[in-house]
C-alpha cells in the first residue's frame, strides 16, 4: 500500500472491505428518486434527483472511458443512501454479489458535501461497479482503490499525492512484492490508497486504460505478477518496476503519455500479449473510499493473509462497517441455507476495521 497466495474461489464468498466510519445511520425520513439503475434516498427531493441523475451520467461516461462501451441496465436498480452536509467528510461503501456469472445485489452508501458527492464519491463508487461488471472477481486492493481514485476531483487526488510523499518519507510505503500480493486491506490503510492511486495513474498514463485492465486480468488469472508486469509493461520484475515508479515520484510525478513514458518503450520490447479478458468467480465485494482528512494511524507491519476460512468481524457499532458486516452475514447465512454445508465452510466475512484504530476526519 512476498509470497503469492493461492486461493480457491468458492461458489459464494462474502467480503467486507471498507475504510470509512460513519457515526450515524441514514435517515428513515429521506426523500427518494428512481432512475433506470439507481434508487436514491437523500435529505431532499432535489438532492435525490441530482444524485440519481449524476450517478447515471457517471455510469455511462466511465463505462465508455474504461470499457469502450456502455453497460447494460442492471436487473434491479442499486439503492443509494446519501448523507449530505456542508463540510462532511466524503466517502462511501458499495456492495454487490457475483453468483454463477451474474452480478447483482448492488447497494451503495455515500456521504459528504454536495460537491464532493457529485464530483468524487459517485465516480469513485460507480467505477467499483464497472470493474465488478467487467472482471467478475475482486481486484487487487491497490488496483481497485487506486484506479477508482483516479476519477475523483483534482482536489481529492491532490490529497492522495501529498499523503504519498509523506508516507514514503516516513517509511510507510509498501514494497511492490507485498502490495501486489495483498488480498485484504492492511491495518495501515491510507498508504495503500495513496500508493495505489499513484501506481495506477502511472500505468494508465504510460499505456492507457485498456492496457491497464488487460494487465490486471492477466495477473489475476494466476497471481503471477512478475510475469504480468514483464509481458504488459516490459519490467523484468516487480523490484525494477518499483524503482522506476519511485524515480517518477521523485521527479514530481510529471504527466506522461504512451509516447513520452519510459514504460511505453519497455513495453514495446516485451513479448506481444493478447487481451486476457479472463474473468470468473462468484464473489460478494464491499469497497470503500477514503475520508476527506485522516488523522495518521499507527504504522504497522503489513502482510498478505489467506482468504480461506471464516473470519471474525470486529464490532463497529453505529458505523458503515457494522451495517455492511451485518448485511454480509445475513447474505452468508442465506447462501448457507441454499447451498448447504459446502457453502457454509467456504463463506467468509472480512472487515477492514478489525485490529485498527478509528480513522477520523
Amino acid at each position: 500500500m512476498e509470497a503469492h497466495l493461492s486461493r480457491v474461489v468458492p461458489r459464494t464468498t462474502l467480503l467486507v472491505c471498507l475504510c470509512l466510519l460513519i457515526s450515524a445511520p441514514f435517515s428513515a425520513d429521506a426523500a427518494g428518486y428512481k432512475t433506470t439503475n439507481f434508487v436514491v434516498s437523500a435529505p431532499t427531493p432535489q438532492l435525490a434527483k441530482e444524485i440519481g441523475d449524476t450517478a447515471e451520467m457517471w455510469r455511462r461516461q466511465l463505462a465508455v472511458e474504461w470499457l469502450g462501451k456502455d453497460l447494460p441496465a442492471w436487473s434491479k436498480p442499486c439503492p443509494i443512501n446519501a448523507r449530505v452536509a456542508p463540510g462532511m467528510g466524503a466517502g462511501g461503501a458499495t456492495s454487490f454479489v457475483f453468483d454463477r456469472g451474474e452480478v447483482f445485489g448492488w447497494k451503495m452508501n455515500i456521504q459528504g458535501s454536495r460537491e464532493r458527492i457529485l464530483d468524487s464519491v459517485l465516480p469513485h463508487e460507480v467505477t467499483h461497479t464497472i470493474f465488478a461488471s467487467h472482471f467478475r472477481e475482486p481486484l487487487p486492493r491497490w488496483a481497485d482503490e487506486g484506479a477508482c481514485t483516479t476519477v475523483e476531483h483534482p482536489a481529492e487526488i491532490a490529497k492522495q499525492e501529498r499523503n504519498l510523499v509523506n508516507f514514503l518519507k516516513t517509511g510507510r510505503g509498501i514494497p511492490f512484492k507485498q502490495l501486489f500480493a495483498m488480498k485484504e486491506y492492511p491495518s495501515d490503510v491510507m498508504p495503500l490508497y495513496a500508493q495505489g492511486h499513484s501506481l495506477a495513474q502511472w500505468l494508465i498514463e504510460s499505456r492507457g486504460r485498456q492496457a491497464f485492465l488487460e494487465f490486471l486480468a492477466d495477473g489475476m488469472h494466476d497471481d503471477n505478477w512478475q510475469r504480468a508486469v514483464h509481458q504488459h509493461y516490459g519490467f523484468n520484475d516487480l523490484v525494477s518496476m518499483q524503482h522506476t515508479w519511485n524515480d517518477w515520484v521523485k521527479q514530481g510525478r510529471p504527466r506522461l503519455t504512451p509516447e513520452t513514458s519510459p514504460v511505453g518503450a519497455l513495453a514495446a520490447q516485451a513479448p506481444n500479449v493478447s487481451p486476457a479478458n479472463r474473468v470468473n468467480g462468484q464473489q460478494a465485494i464491499y469497497r470503500g473510499q477514503s475520508p476527506d482528512d485522516v488523522t495518521p494511524i499507527p504504522a504497522s507491519t503489513v502482510s498478505p493473509s489467506s482468504t480461506k476460512g471464516p473470519v471474525t468481524v470486529a464490532s463497529a457499532s453505529g458505523s458503515v462497517y457494522a451495517e455492511a458486516a451485518a448485511r454480509a452475514e445475513r447474505d452468508r447465512q442465506q447462501a448457507t441455507r441454499k447451498g448447504g454445508a459446502s457453502a457454509a465452510s467456504s463463506a467468509s466475512v472480512y472487515d477492514a476495521s478489525r485490529d485498527t484504530g478509528v480513522i477520523r476526519r
